[in-house]
């Protein structure tokens, strides 16, 4: 079915829950469609010029129709009720322990994806909005902070571990952006002035994704802004690259700030 629907190979632990629901539904809108357009060829048949010459004005006395909206209406809300709020309500309700995931603070802007990375420490460093220089300090990070040290940043460029939930924290510098990731099924407005959680679990990797895609090494899984953002909406592109453990760990130690870092700008890759 997801062929059918043009729906990219799902990559995250629960894309198939949501792709089930999804194929659930268009079956359901095509029984419906189907169900409309007999009615719709009967009544052109039963109700033309030639069977009824001279029109009648008390018309068909049949509650059939009513039936049919009564089914309609029972079949939207098991949809709802029975599927979606609690699909919705398994992602919203069981957010990963953050101590058991790996915590990335992603900011948008036009028109580019920031990524920040807490560090072996496990906590953010400061960031504030008179820090900000657009080429080399775009997330405003405090190099003066303790916790700042060991803090990961790269734009346009996200790094997770296969196997292992991610909490995402999205935020935005300017207007609303939608961070998305089409084949991890995640997909969150970004708004300014609010910083928003959204979690997944990846459970391919890029190497076994480029495998079964049969594409070559130069395969990434793909950042896109969903929302119209400006002039330069069509460039706001991001890639995500799942590894191993033992990779991801790898990467981080190769991208750790160097401990001798004297200035702000050896905190950036």
């Amino acid at each position: 079915m997801n062929e059918f629907l043009g729906l990219p190979q799902v990559a995250s632990a629960h894309g198939g829950a949501l792709d089930s629901l999804n194929s659930l539904v268009h079956w359901m809108m095509f029984i419906i469609f189907i169900g409309w357009g007999l009615l719709f060829l009967y009544m052109l048949f039963r109700f033309s010029a030639k069977r009824n010459p001279k029109a009648d004005y008390h018309g068909l006395k049949s509650r059939a129709s009513t039936y049919g909206e009564v089914a309609v209406a029972l079949v939207e809300a098991i949809l709802l009720i029975g599927f979606s709020i609690p699909l919705w309500s398994d992602r919203v309700d069981d957010f990963p322990d953050p101590s058991a995931a790996v915590q990335v603070r992603v900011v948008a802007e036009q028109f580019a994806w920031n990524m920040h990375y807490p560090g072996p420490d496990g906590t953010f460093g400061r960031t504030a909005v008179d820090l900000v220089d657009a080429e080399t300090n775009p997330l405003g990070l405090d190099s003066e902070d303790p916790a700042a040290a060991d803090d990961i940043t790269t734009i346009n460029q996200l790094h997770l571990p296969v196997d292992k939930p991610a909490l995402i924290y999205v935020s935005s510098k300017d207007v609303i952006h939608s961070f998305t990731l089409n084949r991890m099924r995640v997909k969150q407005d970004t708004i300014p002035g609010l910083e928003t959680p959204v979690w997944f679990t990846p459970t391919v990797t890029t190497a076994e994704m480029a495998e079964l895609e049969g594409a070559g090494d130069d395969f990434s899984y793909e950042i896109s802004c969903s929302q119209l953002c400006g002039l330069g909406h069509y460039r706001m592109r991001g890639f995500l690259k799942i590894h191993t453990q033992e990779d991801f760990d790898t990467w981080l130690v190769e991208n750790a700030p160097s401990e001798d870092a004297g200035d702000e700008d050896d905190f950036w890759n």
